[in-house]
């Protein structure tokens, strides 16, 4: 069995509904089909990252623009 490759998009969207806290952990894993623990992780790096939203100037990482169109559209 080969491993499962999810996009930034899905780790982000799976992340982002475990924060909300609106599904168990068990319920997100059954819907999208991932291991609850690697919804912990992907949980724990968002939570980490997100400070970076608000970074301003030459110091702010690439991956801000995705986090921040993540926070609008949701």
């Amino acid at each position: 069995m080969s491993r499962k490759k999810h996009s930034k998009e899905l780790k982000a969207r799976i992340a982002l509904d475990a924060i909300k806290g609106q599904k168990t952990m068990s319920e997100l894993a059954s819907e999208y089909g991932v291991h609850s623990n690697q919804i912990g992780r992907w949980k724990k790096q968002l939570l980490e990252s997100a400070p970076d939203i608000f970074t301003r100037g030459k110091d702010k990482p690439e991956s801000s623009t995705w986090a921040i169109f993540l926070l609008i559209t949701n």
